[in-house]
């Protein structure tokens, strides 16, 4: 929905609003009725209320016109969320699934020097690596939300 509240110019109406995101999430176009109707109902009653307490958005609930605040420039962070080196956290977590199931395999078919690492190991190492990851992630998320708003 940021997404595509930050591409449209000025106001967007909460139906075009609805039937894009529906059009995203279902890949048709037009969206079908159902799916769209979640989407209208899921942002009029909760998304956009939520948003608007933020200062995120301005939400009309009698006109059913949204817009994108001024000062939301900040939420290209959010959108895009990235690691401090510039990939995006979704690569980073996919490369490091990838590299454990690896690790694991390769353990668990007594690969030279990896396979001198039980299994149990290097689940243990991965996932301990992804709480730390997620840790520094949420908050880092949350010191730049702190920075933006004071």
């Amino acid at each position: 929905m940021l997404q595509v509240l930050s591409t449209s110019a000025g106001q967007t109406d909460l139906r075009t609003l609805s039937r894009r995101i529906a059009e995203q999430e279902t890949g048709e176009s037009p969206p079908p009725k159902n799916i769209r109707k979640s989407v209208y109902n899921s942002l009029h009653q909760t998304h956009l209320p939520k948003l608007e307490r933020e200062g995120i958005v301005e939400y009309d609930t009698v006109q059913k016109v949204v817009e994108l605040q001024d000062d939301a420039p900040h939420l290209d962070r959010y959108l895009q969320i990235t690691t401090p080196y510039g990939g995006s956290w979704s690569t980073y977590y996919r490369t490091m699934a990838t590299l454990g199931f690896l690790l694991i395999l390769l353990s668990l078919l007594e690969v030279p020097v990896v396979g001198l690492v039980d299994p149990i190991l290097w689940t243990a190492f991965g996932l301990g690596l992804v709480a730390v990851s997620t840790t520094y992630q949420l908050w880092r998320l949350r010191w730049l939300y702190l920075k933006r708003i004071l």
